[in-house]
């Protein structure tokens, strides 16, 4: 059976999806993947004569196309597991949740569970998630509906559909925002540079910063449309001195999805070597095996998308004081524009009091 990794590429109007989808194909089938597009649907009615304005009701032509669009991917799912590839990336042209900002609230919701689903469920049935921002936001001037007869937004209607999209997937473990920074070429290169980096491909890494704020306001935070909140809890497993091994819970308490993730320890630095979902009954058999010298990690996770940065903030249960908010960047000098919300205390992106396994080894609340 080959390892299968599936992805969404997402994105606002006139983002650049569809010279994204030819690039991923050329790119990551010359790295030896078999490459699998599961097409978005919305193009495929309205070209096709099924258009929301002309059906019942918006939710209805929602619940249509998104039974398409799961009933599409699960059979694909099914399909690829059959092949005789080593490695396989199914990437999706838009995931389930883009539906959601087309709908009320309670649209979505009763959608869903005409199905047996739930949000949680549908966003972490994906591996990663890479959004493209529309060049409604920082290229106006090449924003048009030409290109595409199913796009009929106006340039503002674009942006604020752009940032409704971020929404919905926030929350998600691996959320990448590509934005409009560089030119067109530019914006491929680094949206095929983050894919690699998820897979492994990719010799570089990404820089993952990490701050000590003081006690947020949890009410706010819960409060504000770009922050979801994730409950995680994580046990580190026996491993030898080169290797950092975890699983991971994360979810709410409807619904959970689990982690398993290896480190390779060079000195001070880990280098990420596998990280994949796994089952709860894989979970739970590993959960046998964890380091009973390490306590397990409990924390409230807060994700928050600000000007397209995308940030965690771990809140501890025994801490009052304090919290942690941490994001991944390109490089060390790539500005960080943190949300008013946060006040930053100071940077301990490099101090080993505040890694997660050293808080693991001790009391709660010592790292004061």
């Amino acid at each position: 059976m080959p390892a299968v990794t599936k992805i969404v590429i997402t994105g606002g109007p006139c983002a650049g999806k569809t010279t994204a989808l030819a690039s991923i194909q050329t790119a990551f089938s010359r790295l030896g993947y078999k490459v699998v597009t599961v097409p978005e649907p919305a193009t495929e009615f309205i070209s096709n004569g099924v258009t929301p304005w002309e059906c019942s009701s918006a939710e209805e032509y929602q619940w249509c196309q998104m039974r398409v669009q799961l009933t599409r991917e699960r059979a694909f799912e099914r399909a690829v597991k059959g092949m005789d590839e080593e490695k396989v990336l199914i990437v999706c042209d838009r995931g389930m949740l883009d539906n959601r900002c087309y709908m009320t609230e309670e649209e979505f919701q009763r959608v869903i569970a005409d199905f047996g689903c739930n949000e949680i469920e549908l966003r972490d049935g994906y591996d990663a998630v890479f959004h493209l921002v529309s060049v409604a936001k920082g290229a106006e001037e090449y924003y048009g509906t030409e290109s595409n007869g199913a796009r009929y937004e106006s340039l503002e209607e674009a942006a604020a559909l752009d940032d409704k999209f971020i929404d919905s997937w926030t929350g998600h473990q691996h959320l990448r925002v590509i934005d409009n920074s560089t030119d067109f070429e530019g914006k491929m290169k680094r949206l095929i540079e983050e894919i690699s980096y998820f897979l492994g491909e990719s010799a570089a890494y990404e820089v993952e910063r990490k701050f000590l704020i003081e006690y947020p306001d949890i009410e706010m935070l819960e409060s504000l449309s770009n922050c979801e909140r994730v409950e995680i809890t994580q046990h580190y497993l026996r491993s030898d001195d080169s290797h950092e091994l975890r699983i991971r819970k994360r979810g709410t308490r409807e619904w959970n999805t689990f982690y398993l993730t290896e480190k390779e320890i060079d000195g001070a630095r880990r280098h990420l070597s596998r990280r994949e979902r796994i089952e709860l009954r894989e979970y739970e058999t590993l959960l046998t095996q964890a380091d009973p010298a390490l306590r397990p990690i409990e924390k409230t996770r807060y994700c928050l998308t600000y000007e397209g940065q995308y940030f965690e903030i771990d809140v501890y249960p025994c801490w009052d004081d304090q919290a942690i908010i941490q994001i991944e960047m390109p490089d060390e000098e790539t500005p960080i524009n943190f949300p008013p919300q946060v006040k930053v205390i100071r940077e301990v992106t490099h101090d080993p009091d505040y890694r997660n396994l050293a808080i693991a080894s001790r009391p709660w609340g010592s790292v004061h």
